[in-house]
């Protein structure tokens, strides 16, 4: 259902923790797999990401193109995309899953979500957390890529994907637009 990508340079330690907080959603069977979109990196990231049972995308093409090829080599209806260092709050599972149901079901709602930044705490996303998401869209200032992504891979491939220059995920969310929702879990950096 879900293919999870995850963008890399020199992660080995920040790999870890971002892996660990998916494991639910193997468990559960929400994440069909993982994939990560490596740059090249000299450090451990590629044993970590074997370990943990990933697949692993080595490049040295520019992060946009590396994770524009990563989704397409994967086949789910939908894709989360996370930074190495990025973890998610436990309820994150159930917060996707309700999202990704409403989508399928409801041809009017969003089809792209973002976590809660990491200073919010609350359990569903409050007043407070909406209106700074409307400030963010009406100001131009975007959700963070450190928010994460989940979004309909039909979305993804109509909006052309990660587009090829340096801030390719920021770029990403800004063609996104007012499609882009606010999950009830929360992501934070931890590395």
């Amino acid at each position: 259902m879900l293919s999870v990508i995850v963008a890399t340079h020199e992660s080995e330690r920040a790999l870890v923790p971002t892996l660990s907080a998916l494991v639910p959603g193997a468990m559960s069977g929400l994440v069909s797999e993982v994939v990560v979109a490596d740059a090249g990196s000299k450090d451990a990231t590629a044993e970590v990401a074997d370990i943990a049972g990933c697949r692993f995308i080595a490049s040295g093409a520019p992060l946009g193109e590396r994770l524009r090829t990563a989704a397409l080599s994967t086949r789910t209806p939908w894709l989360m995309f996370l930074r190495a260092g990025v973890v998610l709050d436990a309820d994150w599972t159930a917060a996707s899953e309700t999202f990704m149901q409403t989508a399928s079901f409801n041809e009017a709602a969003p089809r792209a979500a973002v976590f809660r930044a990491a200073a919010t705490t609350s359990a569903q996303p409050g007043f407070g957390d909406v209106i700074a998401l409307v400030r963010a869209v009406f100001a131009g200032r975007r959700p963070s890529p450190d928010q994460g992504l989940v979004v309909a891979r039909n979305l993804y491939d109509a909006v052309g994907g990660h587009p090829a220059h340096a801030d390719a995920e920021a770029a990403l969310l800004g063609q996104l637009g007012r499609k882009v929702a606010l999950l009830g879990a929360g992501a934070r950096r931890v590395i």
